[in-house]
Order: C-alpha cells, then structure tokens, then sequence
C-alpha cells in the first residue's frame, strides 16, 4: 500500500492510535503547548476577545476546536475569555469536531465537569458538517497528522514514491503526474508530502461564511528535502528510517508525525478564497496574543509561589531554543 494508507492506518484506522484514549504529557507519548500551560490557551482566548472588540468577530461567533482531544484547551479558552469579559459566554457558542464517539464523552464529561450547565458544547463528527455564518476556528498540532507521501530521488534522478509491505518501507518509481507536479513546484526532491490539505481549506471556505482560523505547528515555510518523518513513543522519538526500527512493534501503538511544509498549507487556502494573514513563531505569536499580559494579571490576584511555577510553564511555551521557535503559527481569515 501507498506510505499515506499506512499512515492514516497507523493513527486512524479502527485499531489506530487515535482510536483510544491517549494521554499527553508527562503519562503519554509526547508534550504539546496544551499540556505545557492553561496560558496557552488563555492567549488565544484574549486574541478571540480582542478580535471581537476590533470588529471581525461577532458576538454570536462559534468558536470551533477540531483535533481536541481531551478537550482541554477549548476550556482554557473559554475559562479566559471568561476572566477577561465575562458577559460574551452569554452570547458565544462553542464546538468541537471530533469523529470518534468515544472522545465526544469524554469531552463532554470534562466540559460538564468545569462548567455544568454554563457552557453547552455542540459535537460535529467531521468538518463538513460545520455549516455556520461566523466562526473562530483553532486547529492546534492536526496537520502533521495528515496522511503523507514519502518521495526520494535515486541516483538516477528518478523520483520516487513509497509503499509499505508488512510493515517494510520499499521505494518504487513515481508515475504519479500530480505528485510529481507538486514536487517538482516545490522543489521536493526527498521528504514528505501532506495529503488532504486542499480538500480541508475547500470545505471550511465552502461550508462556512467568515471565519478566522488559527493553528500551531511544528515545521518551515520551505521543504528541507530531507525525512522528517517520525515515531513518538513515551517521549522518545524513532526517525521512520532508523536503522533496525521494527515499525510493526510501534504500529497504531505509539504517535507518528512529521514536519508541516507551510508554504504548501499556505497556499492550499489561499486557492480556497481564504487570506492568510499571519505567519510567526509561536513566541513571538504568543507575545502578540498578550500573555506577557495575562501573566501581569495572574500576578496581581495570587501568592508569589503560584505565579512563578505558572511564568516557568510559560517559559517552556516561549524558549526561542525549544517550543517558542520550532512551532509556528499560522492565521487565516475569510
């Protein structure tokens, strides 16, 4: 089969690893800027008032996360826009998207659990049910959990394609014209090309009217032609060609993943009628969300201990040598 049914097997198939209850962080496979800190998702939920106030967002916005997992960051989005004005969770609706059964109760079970009846929390099974008039969408860490092509150039300057036999990576000759198209565009001469991303953008501007869409990822404007690809399992990381890697002892067991090509994403949507906006680093998008702020506030209304054990988690989330520059953020408006 093609490395892209193998990947979407791996991490969607019925066995898959998304398919269970996962833990993040110190218990799982991986940290990401959700499991870090609260303030994370506090940010982004000053940005949402912020843009509410400048006018491109009304009051009557369905904020929608899709990839939430346990649903923790849309409740610490909400829990700041609560503390910063409280009076728009009378009027904001609040989404997720989420296909597998189980997670909706578990989502929902947690947003009981933080909020009771305050908050009702509506459940699509996929995007192409979102039909709405305005949005604010988050989108944190899901596409470099798009299936992928892996492609190489042999010596002979043949480009080729990758397929998996019982869990064995073998290459073969690339015949495929889009594929061959889009790497040849981009310059991709070894690496990993994202599926879907055209039929994502697609859907959102053709289901819903206006929309602000804000993800976070880890990857580069350019292809590093070069493998990215790669396995987490309890905090170690496996790249895919690691030598006496035995992938069938790792398969829908462990999280796989690979760098985000943005310029690819970029322009996915930008073809889909949707303005990209901003493109930054996650510290320097944090910054500009406000929470150096956020942490000025925290600081005034608690004791000395508890605010610097959150400002240290914080630091992890800005460290210009680990999360702050390697993630970045992309933002989108139609």
């Amino acid at each position: 089969m093609k490395f892209s049914q193998y990947f979407e097997n791996w991490l969607y198939g019925e066995d898959g690893y998304y398919s269970n209850y996962k833990n993040i962080g110190k218990e799982g496979d991986f940290f990401t800027a959700v499991s870090t800190s609260s303030f994370f998702g506090g940010s982004i939920g000053k940005k949402i008032v912020d843009t509410i106030q400048s006018g491109h967002l009304q009051k009557n916005t369905t904020i929608v996360e899709i990839g939430a997992h346990h649903g923790y960051l849309l409740a610490d989005i909400i829990q700041f826009i609560y503390t910063l004005q409280p009076e728009l969770l009378k009027t904001l609706k609040f989404a997720i998207v989420e296909r597998y059964e189980h997670l909706q109760k578990a989502q929902k079970e947690y947003f009981e659990k933080s909020f009771g009846d305050a908050i009702k929390l509506q459940h699509y099974n996929d995007i192409s049910e979102l039909k709405l008039q305005n949005a604010f969408i988050v989108a944190n860490e899901i596409f470099d959990a798009f299936p992928c092509e892996l492609v190489y150039t042999n010596e002979k300057g043949q480009l080729q394609y990758a397929r998996v036999e019982d869990h064995t990576i073998q290459f073969d000759d690339l015949y495929d014209t889009n594929l061959i198209e889009h790497c040849k565009k981009y310059q991709i001469t070894k690496g990993e090309v994202a599926v879907g991303y055209e039929e994502f953008a697609k859907t959102l501007a053709n289901n819903i009217e206006k929309f602000e869409f804000l993800s976070f990822d880890y990857g580069e404007l350019y292809p590093r032609n070069d493998f990215s690809c790669r396995v987490y399992e309890k905090h170690s990381v496996y790249p895919i060609f690691e030598e006496n890697l035995h992938l069938e002892k790792l398969y829908e067991t462990s999280d796989i993943t690979y760098d985000v090509h943005f310029d690819h994403l970029i322009e996915s949507f930008e073809n889909a009628g949707v303005e990209k906006i901003d493109y930054s680093t996650q510290l320097k998008a944090l910054v500009n969300f406000g929470i150096i702020e956020l942490l000025d506030i925290l600081q005034k209304n608690v004791d000395e201990t508890t605010y610097l054990r959150e400002a240290n988690k914080v630091k992890t989330l800005l460290n210009p040598t680990g999360m702050g520059d390697r993630f970045k953020m992309i933002y989108f408006r139609k």
